[in-house]
């Protein structure tokens, strides 16, 4: 479950009084530089607050980044040895004032969000409960009812790895299946051919007999 940086502060905030910087800050800053895949964002996270707390930067600005390096994965442990090992470097005051504002965001009565929740937020669709048709996958999946009037429409959602088994939807006339992807990156494979690689707004119409899996990445 991946999850795409969309950033629109700079529009909201300054979008009619400096457009160029806003344009900077939403499509630059986080639309490219947060969206470059060499680093993952849990690490840039972790390096932005770094960043500023070694500039003296204790604002709303550090909060921010704060709980996105928390809602990122960031751990309370790991931000106290993080802020801990960059004071011996930045400087002793910096560090008192980073935990101070570290130990409200990670304070331990507020549930963290978890990698599910963040890509919940991503996608259009609920992504339902454990899959009940769990015997034929391999990994957990979900599934959620969309529609089951008319066009049977469901949202499937695959966990990091999760693919499902060879199979075929038989039918005597029509029938067969469309996949859409609308989030994460994922694979479609039909018997003895190469398969294909599901990103958002890819669509796989599939025709009946055609044996086949599908899958998360």
């Amino acid at each position: 479950m991946s999850e795409r940086i969309v950033q629109t502060a700079g529009r909201n905030q300054l979008g009619e009084f400096a457009p160029m910087f806003a344009h900077l800050n939403d499509d630059v800053l986080f639309g490219e530089v947060w969206n470059e895949e060499a680093i993952d964002v849990k690490t840039k996270c972790i390096i932005t607050v770094v960043s500023l707390m070694a500039s003296g930067i204790t604002d709303s600005s550090l909060i921010y980044h704060l709980q996105n390096a928390k809602n990122h994965g960031v751990t309370k442990e790991e931000i106290a040895s993080i802020i801990t090992h960059a004071t011996m470097y930045v400087g002793w005051p910096k560090g008192w004032a980073v935990f101070r504002l570290a130990k409200e965001v990670w304070n331990e009565d507020v549930p963290e969000i978890t990698e599910k929740d963040r890509y919940q937020n991503t996608i259009c669709f609920p992504i339902g409960e454990a899959n009940p048709y769990g015997e034929f996958f391999v990994g957990q999946s979900y599934l959620a009812p969309v529609s089951t009037e008319q066009v049977p429409v469901f949202n499937v959602t695959f966990e990091p790895g999760c693919r499902n088994n060879w199979h075929i939807h038989h039918a005597k006339n029509g029938g067969g299946q469309m996949l859409i992807c609308i989030g994460g990156r994922g694979y479609y494979q039909e018997w003895g051919k190469k398969a294909i690689e599901m990103t958002p707004g890819k669509v796989i119409n599939i025709p009946a007999e055609v044996k086949h899996w599908h899958g998360a990445a």
